[in-house]
């Protein structure tokens, strides 16, 4: 029987129970090692001593069972590399290396019986059949630093796989907040036993009610719970992590698929674990690859595809007047040019045999919850677990978004920086005749018709990856797309719903819903924060219900490129006056400012406008009343100072400091914030933007090479507006970083756009990011924007019946009497 330790109690029944679910329920072998532990290789684990944190028995006897054919003096030279440490590297540097050997294999070289020299990967997991492996959970564990030998730690559960210890659990009772377990004791083992998490994939902290997962570089704040292990599961079950992550074939699948390393964000690289609803999702994408691939086989390849004639509807564009005469352009008057210019049209069309070919389905969780990384894990997961030597053709319909993802990809290491991002229709065909495993492009490059007897490929291993492309699949350049790549599957990722009145194309190219996580979930599970609304144009007097629709809508009808929208005055006529005009522009500015200063401790910040001329009429204004308001501001803490100096009571003195040191930290922060409108670049700005009497050229010296460092050096403006500590703290934006751009720090969004369903939602979810104190993200509304969001809602909510979605965003006003409210009970209760 087990001696008992000076731990709680109540401790060790929370720890006593994970275990005997580990072994009753999940086939685990458990052992209980404290005081009962001897050393020696035939002792209880096979450890020399207390500073081994890999049980190099159970490993070599799980080396030699799964590489057979291996001869000895590679076995041990492969078991050498994974119990050594070199004490010049880093914790992460040693568990990123470790984990590419535990996926990969042990890299070795040895002599055959012919004295050639060999190379092979020694494999270490069987990731395909989970009872060739031993799983070992063991209890209490006394662990001896390496670097500090005078340290001893007992972890609380090490779960061990073939001698590996690829998880650390610590548990603490159930009335304990499980963050004390992160704060004192993970956070020690850290520092004191680092090489115990050299090989490990996750970290867990429970009281056995509540549990979180994360990595060895998370903080906190992004450990996640695993809430269900079904998509379509409502019931949050509190052993649903161990059944999740810790049963054998589940653990494997998160260990081989589920973790990278990412060099993309700024600041350190940092080790990311899925979270709970992306394993969901990619797995359910990764079966529907399979299922494509047994239609495929049913079906010979050249009877798949049927070729015909169709006839359809073109209409040119209208045409929108360029003469300084014309100063406003009728909405009717556009659509009677547009039927003038109609005609129909004969297009060659390809049908496929069999309704779910080239479909793998529609992939949407709400933006912020990590689709990008979804992306990454889905295409590495099809490589590695479905046969075929498949290419991956990642299509956007921004260059933003284009070079956000392919960052992504890039960081995470499972492309490199020569990985083909195809410039042209024509350099994409070339492309897809070569053997690349990832390409980049932008559906933009299909412009020319295609033949669809001369297609780019035939081959039917190609995967396009379309990433939030709505508006751009369902048209020609979609068609052409197709043409080009007849045999090609089709999935989309998007971050926002497909809408009942736009989206129907969009389903029936990718077909339906493969995977779904809504506003709610994401809310609900932690993987993004709470977005809370405040309407301060109704408040100033600004908004005009009816020209955020109207707005956005004529817009959307001309289908205006960002570079186009110095056609929106014509466009839109006393619309664009209205939204415009100086004396509104000039209450914005002055609204802004005080907003921003009292929001100073909590984050960056953003200001979206119209086009890019009012964004620099905007700058024009905010920087002076910026610096009056941080003198205001100064001047006031010398007020303070002079008032403390004169103070004689200790108590009003010390008040009267604290206010004091507050205001010249806040004054201090507004003078050092960096403030930058961020717009793309057009042929002819130089002189547009001097029509109005602003220089664009210091500004897009800084958009294209950043800010002066004091190392002499340059930091880039997206690397420096996402750095927490940068003081660029304040972009002015209308098109650019509106879509596929992660800022975690971004706390409020101020709105003076007009924009409705998918745009719309993009854009507030930029605020909506997991950040270390960040309790919710902040959309402030000039124009009036409530409405078109509640339509796109309700549009979507009809196309999924009886799922609750959600709502993205909550009223200020419910925040504040929810807090008013807490604040007369905590009153109520200490009066007695």
């Amino acid at each position: 029987m087990p001696m008992i330790t000076d731990i709680n109690s109540e401790d060790r029944a929370v720890q006593q129970t994970f275990a005997e679910f580990l072994d009753t329920e999940l086939g685990w072998d458990s052992e209980y090692a404290w005081n009962q532990e001897g050393f020696g290789a035939d002792s209880l684990l096979g450890r020399e001593s207390m500073r081994e944190v890999v049980l190099a028995r159970d490993l070599r006897e799980a080396m030699n069972k799964l590489n057979e054919d291996l001869p000895d003096s590679a076995v041990e030279d492969a078991v050498r590399k994974m119990t050594g440490y070199d004490f010049s590297r880093s914790t992460f540097r040693h568990n990123s290396e470790f984990y590419e050997w535990i996926r990969d294999g042990v890299p070795v070289v040895y002599k055959d019986k012919n004295r050639r020299t060999v190379k092979r990967k020694v494999k270490v997991i069987d990731f395909r059949n989970a009872e060739n492996n031993r799983f070992l959970v063991v209890r209490e564990l006394k662990i001896q630093g390496l670097r500090s030998p005078h340290y001893n730690r007992r972890a609380d559960l090490v779960c061990f796989i073939n001698g590996l210890p690829v998880v650390f659990v610590e548990l603490k009772s159930v009335w304990t907040n499980i963050r004390n377990g992160f704060d004192q004791n993970i956070a020690d083992y850290k520092d004191t036993i680092p090489h115990a998490f050299y090989h490990n994939a996750f970290l867990v902290v429970s009281n056995g009610d509540e549990a979180k997962y994360g990595s060895i570089t998370s903080p906190w704040d992004h450990f996640y719970q695993w809430k269900r292990n079904d998509e379509d599961d409502d019931k949050l079950e509190a052993r649903a992590m161990l059944n999740g992550m810790f049963a054998k074939d589940k653990l494997l699948d998160i260990i081989e698929n589920f973790i990278l390393f990412d060099e993309s964000k700024a600041g350190k690289t940092r080790k990311v674990v899925a979270r709970n609803h992306q394993v969901l999702g990619v797995n359910r994408a990764v079966d529907s690859v399979i299922c494509q691939e047994a239609l495929k086989e049913q079906i010979p390849i050249d009877k798949r595809l049927v070729h015909r004639v169709g006839t359809v509807d073109v209409a040119d564009p209208p045409i929108l007047a360029d003469s300084p005469q014309e100063e406003t352009i009728d909405a009717n008057v556009v659509a009677e040019k547009a039927e003038r210019y109609r005609k129909t049209r004969e297009l060659p069309l390809i049908e496929r045999a069999h309704p779910d070919l080239g479909r793998l389905g529609v992939f949407w969780h709400t933006q912020g919850s990590g689709k990008s990384y979804s992306m990454v894990f889905f295409a590495e997961k099809v490589r590695r677990v479905v046969p075929g030597n498949f290419t991956f053709l990642v299509m956007t319909d921004r260059e933003d978004l284009d070079d956000q993802i392919y960052k992504t990809f890039v960081g995470s290491g499972v492309c490199s920086e020569k990985t083909p991002r195809a410039s042209s229709a024509k350099a994409l065909e070339k492309l897809l005749g070569e053997n690349h495993r990832f390409m980049f492009t932008m559906i933009h490059k299909f412009r020319r018709d295609e033949i669809p007897k001369k297609p780019y490929s035939e081959r039917d291993d190609i995967i396009v990856m379309s990433d939030e492309a709505h508006r751009t699949q369902a048209g020609k350049l979609a068609r052409n797309m197709r043409i080009a790549l007849p045999n090609a599957s089709f999935i989309g990722f998007t971050g926002t719903p497909l809408l009942h009145d736009t989206d129907f194309l969009t389903q029936r190219i990718f077909g339906s819903y493969v995977s779904t996580y809504n506003f709610k979930r994401a809310e609900e599970d932690g993987a993004t924060v709470k977005l809370v609304y405040e309407n301060r144009g109704e408040k100033l007097g600004l908004r005009r219900i009816d020209l955020n629709d109207a707005i956005a809508e004529k817009v959307e009808e001309a289908n205006l490129d960002v570079d186009e929208m110095a056609k929106l005055e014509k466009l839109l006529g006393k619309s664009y006056e209205v939204i415009t005009a100086d004396e509104r522009l000039d209450r914005i500015a002055e609204d802004f400012v005080q907003h921003c200063s009292a929001r100073w401790e909590t984050g960056k910040m953003m200001l979206v406008c119209i086009d890019k001329v009012t964004c620099a009429r905007m700058y024009e204004r905010i920087i002076p009343r910026w610096k009056a308001k941080a003198k205001q501001i100064r001047d006031d803490a010398d007020g303070f100072k002079q008032a403390e100096a004169a103070a004689t009571d200790a108590i009003a003195k010390e008040a009267l400091a604290e206010q004091r040191d507050k205001l010249y930290a806040r004054a201090d922060w507004m003078d050092e914030t960096l403030i930058q409108i961020i717009i793309s670049e057009q042929q002819g700005e130089v002189a547009e933007f001097k029509k109005w009497n602003f220089d664009i050229k210091p500004h897009r010296a800084i958009i294209k090479e950043g800010f002066a460092t004091g190392n002499k050096e340059r930091i880039d403006v997206e690397t420096a507006f996402k750095k927490e500590e940068h003081p660029f703290r304040v972009a002015i934006v209308c098109a650019m970083w509106l879509t596929g751009f992660d800022v975690e720090t971004l706390s409020t969004l101020y709105i003076d756009k007009p924009m409705r369903a998918h745009t719309l939602m993009q854009a507030i979810a930029r605020a909506n990011r997991v950040s270390p104190g960040k309790d919710c993200g902040v959309i402030v509304d000039y124009n009036g924007m409530l409405g078109s969001l509640r339509k796109a809602l309700a549009d979507y909510a009809a196309t999924v019946a009886g799922q609750d979605i959600g709502d993205p965003i909550e009223p200020i006003e419910v925040r504040i009497a929810a807090l008013i409210e807490a604040i007369e009970a905590a009153e109520s209760h200490l009066s007695g």
